[in-house]
C-alpha cells in the first residue's frame, strides 16, 4: 500500500516581527527585526533586558474571540497559538460549522505543541491565593495551563474528530508537531491535520533562561543587533514568543478541494542522542544529530547535492558552531558545495516551542516565491564555522533565487532532534 503525499495548504503566524502572513512575509523579505528593549526586565535586574513579543491589535483580538473568550483567556502563548491556528484554517479555505449539533470532522485533527505558554497565567493565579483560598484561582485556570489547552481549544473551535493532542519537546516542539501530523496523514489515518507550536513570553517564561546565563547580555543597548546567529560576536540567544500553524493535507484531498498548495513535505524524522557521548540535558550528542539529518534525507529520497537551503536552528550561541559542523559531517560535502544556510532567529529571537513552526512557514514562503531571507548581524562569521563551509554559503542579505528543496532543523533541551525536508510544488 502506497503512502499518501503530504502538502501544506494553509498557514498562520504570530511572530515578533509580523502578525499575519502578509506582515510576516514583508518582514522576512526586508530583514525587519522584532526585538526590542523591555523596561520590566531591567527593573527585575535581568542580565538580558531585550526580547521579541508579537504586537496583537485589539481589532484582531475582537475579531478572533467572543467577549466571553476574551474574559476567560489570559495566557499569551495560548492566544498566539489560537490566532495562528485560525489564520491557517481560514487560509486553507476550510469552513467552520459552529453548530453544537454538527458532525465532527472525523478526518481532521490537530497536534499543536507548546512548552511554557501559560507561565504568566499560572503565576498570576497562584499569586492571588493561598492553600485556603483555592477557589479564587478561577474556573478557567486548568484549561489555560494544561499542556493540551491549545489543541483542545482549536479542536473545539473547528469540530475536529481525529487526533487532538499537544506535544512538548522543548525547542524542537514546533517542528516535531509538523512531523507527527505529516506521518499521520502519510499513513492514511487522517486527511487534514493542523500542526503548530506556541509559547508565551515575559519574565516568568524567560527568567529561567536568564538564570542559566544562556541569554544575550552584551547588546541590551542595541536590541535589533543582538541576535547574531553564526557570528563570532554572538553572546547568547534573544528570547522570543509567538505562534505558528500549518494545515497539512493529503495531496489527494488538496487536489479534490482545489486548495492552494504552498509546498510539499517529503520527509520528517525525530530522534534523541540519549544524553550519551557529547549529549547532555542542554547539549547535543553529535552522533544523534547527524543521524537525524541523514535519516530525513534518506526518507526524502534526495541526494545531498539537491538541498538548496538549510533553515537552521541557529540560536546565536556557541551551539551554532556545533550545528553547522554536524550538518557538514552529515552531508559529507566540500566547503564550497555546502548548501546556503540562514536563520530566522536573527529577526525574531528564539520563539522556543513556536520556533520550528514559524521557521517552517518562512521556508514555504521562500519555496513558493523564490527568495531567500537574510540572516541579520553576521558581519563576522565565527572562524570555527568557516572551517566547515565557505563564507559564500551564509546568507546575509535578501536574495531573489528559485529554490527547490529546503532542509529545516530544530534541536532542543533533552538532546532531542527534528529534521524536515520541504519541496517546491509543483517541482
Amino acid at each position: 500500500m502506497g503512502r499518501n503525499r503530504v502538502v501544506v495548504t494553509g498557514m498562520g503566524v504570530v511572530s515578533p516581527n509580523g502578525v499575519g502572513l502578509p506582515a510576516f512575509k514583508e518582514a522576512i523579505k526586508t530583514g525587519k527585526s522584532g526585538i526590542e528593549h523591555y523596561e520590566e526586565l531591567e527593573r527585575l535586574k535581568f542580565r538580558c533586558t531585550i526580547g521579541g513579543t508579537p504586537r496583537i491589535e485589539e481589532e484582531l483580538m475582537a475579531r478572533t474571540f467572543t467577549e466571553l473568550e476574551l474574559k476567560r483567556l489570559t495566557a499569551s502563548g495560548v492566544i498566539y497559538g489560537i490566532i495562528a491556528g485560525m489564520e491557517a484554517w481560514n487560509d486553507a479555505g476550510l469552513e467552520v460549522n459552529a453548530s453544537h449539533d454538527a458532525e465532527p470532522l472525523w478526518d481532521a485533527g490537530t497536534i499543536f505543541g507548546t512548552g511554557m505558554c501559560a507561565m504568566d497565567t499560572a503565576r498570576d493565579a497562584f499569586y492571588k491565593t493561598d492553600d485556603l483560598k483555592v477557589r479564587k484561582l478561577g474556573t478557567t485556570i486548568v484549561e489555560q495551563t494544561m499542556p493540551s489547552g491549545i489543541s483542545a481549544f482549536l479542536g473545539g473551535r473547528f469540530g475536529l474528530g481525529n487526533q487532538v493532542s499537544s506535544n512538548a519537546s522543548a525547542c524542537s516542539t514546533g517542528s516535531e508537531s509538523i512531523i507527527m501530523c505529516y506521518e499521520r496523514i502519510q499513513a492514511g489515518k487522517a486527511k487534514i491535520m493542523l500542526a503548530g507550536g506556541c509559547d508565551g513570553g515575559g519574565p516568568y517564561v524567560w527568567g529561567g533562561f536568564d538564570a542559566m546565563r544562556v541569554l544575550c547580555y552584551k547588546h541590551n543597548d542595541e536590541p535589533q543587533k543582538a541576535s547574531r546567529p553564526m557570528s563570532a560576536t554572538a553572546s547568547g540567544f534573544v528570547p522570543g514568543s509567538g505562534g505558528g500553524a500549518l494545515v497539512l493535507e493529503s495531496l489527494e484531498s488538496a487536489l479534490e478541494r482545489g486548495a492552494h498548495i504552498y509546498g510539499e513535505i517529503i520527509a520528517g524524522f525525530t530522534n534523541s542522542g540519549g544524553q550519551r557521548g557529547t549529549g547532555t540535558m542542554t547539549a547535543p550528542n553529535e552522533a544523534g544529530t547527524q543521524r537525524c539529518i541523514k535519516e530525513a534525507i534518506e526518507i526524502a529520497g534526495v541526494r545531498v547535492e539537491e538541498i538548496d537551503l538549510i533553515s537552521g536552528h541557529l540560536t546565536s550561541t556557541m551551539g551554532d558552531v556545533l550545528e553547522v559542523n554536524n550538518w557538514s559531517k552529515a552531508l559529507g560535502l566540500g566547503k564550497k558545495d555546502f548548501p546556503m544556510i540562514n536563520s530566522l532567529k536573527s529577526m525574531t529571537g528564539h520563539c522556543l516551542s513556536a520556533a520550528g513552526a514559524i521557521e517552517s512557514i518562512a521556508s514555504f514562503m521562500q519555496l513558493e516565491e523564490g527568495f531567500i531571507h537574510p540572516s541579520l548581524n553576521v558581519e563576522e562569521i565565527h572562524p570555527e564555522i568557516l572551517k566547515n563551509i565557505d563564507e559564500s554559503c551564509v546568507v546575509r542579505g535578501f536574495e531573489k533565487q528559485e529554490i527547490n528543496i529546503i532542509a529545516k532543523s530544530s534541536f532542543g533541551f533533552g538532546d532531542v532532534n527534528s529534521c524536515l525536508i520541504f519541496k517546491k510544488y509543483p517541482a
